[in-house]
């Protein structure tokens, strides 16, 4: 069984906001004191859909990466990485495309869907119906068994899954994988090994699940097995071949909707986005221009809450007394719209504070910042070039 390991990426598309800090970065920052995390800048994605304006990706690669140290991202935690710097992703998908029938790439729901809200750019490109099999192949470079999406994004595991699937029974089919298998069992010695046996013998005569956990257990706690006899008593614990490339889980996660500045979803496409490191006088700027109830025309006129976009902001920023204060206040016209907004500036600027504390030495300084980066492709492209060998030998590609 392959250890537990996260993996998650984000394209530079342009400058973070608060909506891919509720949304994403506040997750991934839990994420990273519980699991071994990789968090990817995914440029080659961007690309399918900006290919036609590379110079935003460029800027944002770097941008973006400050704004997830602010956020909490740790370097000393997580390895941050960019995607074109380590080259295996791009072989791993040449690869696993060999495989992939097209119609599984042309029913991923995410394709017709972005087809049609990008109908302005010409997406009739390999590039962009290939992507959900780039994503795929990020994933298993790294055997990442754990992927946090949100539920739209589902779809895209049980791909990667399918894929995995797929390629461990057409190459994990080793030459000698029975007897191999037997080798590895006297190995782990007399005793284990006779256990061994019987768990499996329960579990594939008996369909024995607790048998099946028994005996993966003690594979995970025996100590003197290289890590190819271990994945071959993996596969052979349950019928089938070598196990070469993990079937990633999605880990879902509770994706808040936060909202912008016009009571929708927080969007780029929407321009009414608060950056994640914004001037606080733009912030107030902002906040103080927002729309309010259409109810109150004038300070006297009596209001609702529910129907003014500031009042899902406070619902975001303000404790439940100040949420008490703004629905007595406009509703009984006790308090005035640019008085009420006041709390969320003063929220939104608080929750901005240490981001920019901790973003302030990588402004200074950039080499720190690409010193970071430099030493997470290392260590991504250390544990991508494992992968590539193990799927090299089963493709028969390892001579020379």
């Amino acid at each position: 069984m392959f250890p537990d390991r996260v993996l998650s990426g984000m394209r530079p598309t342009g400058k973070l906001h608060l909506g891919h800090y509720h949304g994403v970065l506040k997750n991934w920052v839990q994420l990273q004191s519980e699991h071994p995390c990789l968090f990817m800048v995914a440029d080659w994605h961007a690309l399918t859909t900006n290919y036609d304006n590379v110079n935003e990706i460029e800027k944002s690669v770097w941008d973006m990466v400050i704004d997830w140290i602010a956020a909490g991202i740790d370097p000393a935690q997580a390895t941050l990485f960019i995607q074109s710097r380590v080259p295996e992703h791009a072989e791993l998908h040449l690869l696993l495309s060999m495989i992939t029938p097209l119609s599984w790439l042309e029913r991923a729901p995410s394709y017709k869907d972005q087809l049609e809200k990008l109908s302005h750019k010409d997406l009739d490109t390999y590039g962009f119906l290939g992507y959900p099999l780039l994503q795929a192949a990020d994933i298993l470079l790294y055997r990442s068994n754990l992927v946090p999406v949100g539920d739209d994004q589902v779809p895209h595991i049980e791909l990667t899954r399918e894929i995995a699937r797929r390629f461990n029974h057409v190459f994990g089919k080793e030459v000698g994988f029975a007897e191999k298998a037997e080798a590895a069992i006297k190995k782990i010695g007399g005793k284990k090994g006779k256990l061994y046996n019987d768990l499996r013998t329960r579990y594939q005569q008996d369909g024995d699940v607790e048998a099946l956990e028994a005996a993966r257990a003690l594979l995970q706690d025996t100590q003197n097995l290289s890590y190819g006899d271990r994945e071959r008593l993996f596969g052979y614990l349950e019928g089938g071949g070598k196990m070469i490339l993990p079937e990633a889980q999605p880990l879902l996660s509770s994706v808040p909707r936060m909202p912008g500045l016009d009571g929708q979803k927080m969007s780029k496409s929407y321009g009414n986005t608060i950056g994640l490191r914004e001037d606080a006088d733009s912030v107030g700027k902002k906040i103080r221009q927002m729309p309010t109830d259409p109810a109150r025309a004038r300070r006297a006129d009596v209001g609702n809450p529910e129907r003014c976009p500031v009042w899902k902001l406070h619902q975001v920023y303000s404790n439940q007394t100040v949420q008490q204060w703004v629905v007595e206040g406009c509703k009984s016209a006790g308090i005035g719209c640019i008085e009420c907004k006041q709390p969320v500036i003063e929220g939104i600027i608080a929750e901005q504070k240490p981001m920019f504390e901790r973003a302030q030495p990588y402004v200074e300084d950039p080499t720190l910042l690409k010193s970071i980066v430099a030493d997470g492709c290392e260590v991504a492209r250390d544990m991508a070039r494992d992968t590539m060998r193990d799927v090299r030998e089963a493709m028969g590609l390892s001579y020379g």
